[in-house]
């Protein structure tokens, strides 16, 4: 019964994770609910080893229809896995407490700022080109990489946010390449936790399968739908994640 559970949970998270992230809003509570006694670590750990296969599978099918300029999202991954390292290594050395209370207000300002812009990510204006665009994805990757390793959620929803706002990307083509630097953030991430033990291989090998499935089905639905539905998610995963993360924060 545990396994199906938390299959049915992977599959739900697979969907929304590949659409514009936050699926851990999802698998996580469900591991926490089903594993009570467990080591936090182990939860996080085995929810990593399956969320990674739905992420990359998400990423596949991005790139089979949307243009990704993999010159300057390869970079930008690579920095993104290292800063994951750093904010891995950081949290074991610095407390965490003052970015869980901070969280909620930074995003109600993401939800405050993409509600104002009613326009904003319906139309794909990249603002960069060559280099300028790979630096400021990189400065994305590293930001983005540092918070991912350090505490962790809302992490695809703040890449979409950012290639949208800085970068002049539509949300679709923003969840596309979004993608790709949350693969090399959740592989930093997995290496980090399986080197310590802290993976229960099992339940993740077939929590991976039900997020491939649930992966591939928003994916396709995203790329049916496009940048105007992907806004719509964003907006109410977003609104999901200022509440859990305020409850955690103030109410827990």
């Amino acid at each position: 019964m545990d396994m199906l559970v938390i299959a049915a949970a992977s599959l739900l998270a697979g969907f929304v994770d590949s659409i514009v992230g936050g699926g851990g809003l999802i698998l996580l509570p469900a591991l926490f609910t089903v594993f009570p006694l467990a080591p936090p670590a182990t939860l996080i750990g085995t929810n990593k080893s399956a969320s990674i296969w739905g992420t990359a599978a998400a990423a596949a099918q991005f790139s089979r229809r949307v243009h990704i300029k993999w010159r300057t999202l390869l970079p930008a991954a690579a920095v993104g896995f290292a800063g994951a390292f750093g904010g891995a290594w950081a949290v074991t050395v610095f407390p965490g407490g003052f970015l869980r209370r901070v969280l909620p207000f930074v995003l109600l300002a993401v939800l405050a700022y993409t509600l104002a812009r009613k326009d904003m990510g319906r139309h794909h204006v990249p603002r960069f080109a060559g280099r300028h665009e790979t630096l400021a994805a990189c400065a994305i990757g590293l930001l983005v990489g540092t918070y991912d390793g350090f505490f962790g959620p809302g992490t695809g929803s703040f890449l979409i946010f950012l290639f949208v706002r800085w970068l002049g990307y539509d949300f679709l083509n923003a969840a596309a390449s979004a993608k790709l630097i949350n693969c090399a953030t959740n592989v930093a991430a997995l290496l980090l936790l399986s080197a310590k033990g802290h993976v229960w291989w099992q339940y993740g090998l077939a929590m991976g399968v039900a997020n491939v499935a649930g992966s591939l089905l928003g994916t396709r639905v995203a790329l049916k739908h496009g940048a105007g539905f992907v806004r719509v998610v964003f907006i109410v995963v977003v609104s999901a994640l200022i509440l859990k993360t305020g409850y955690d924060a103030f109410l827990r």
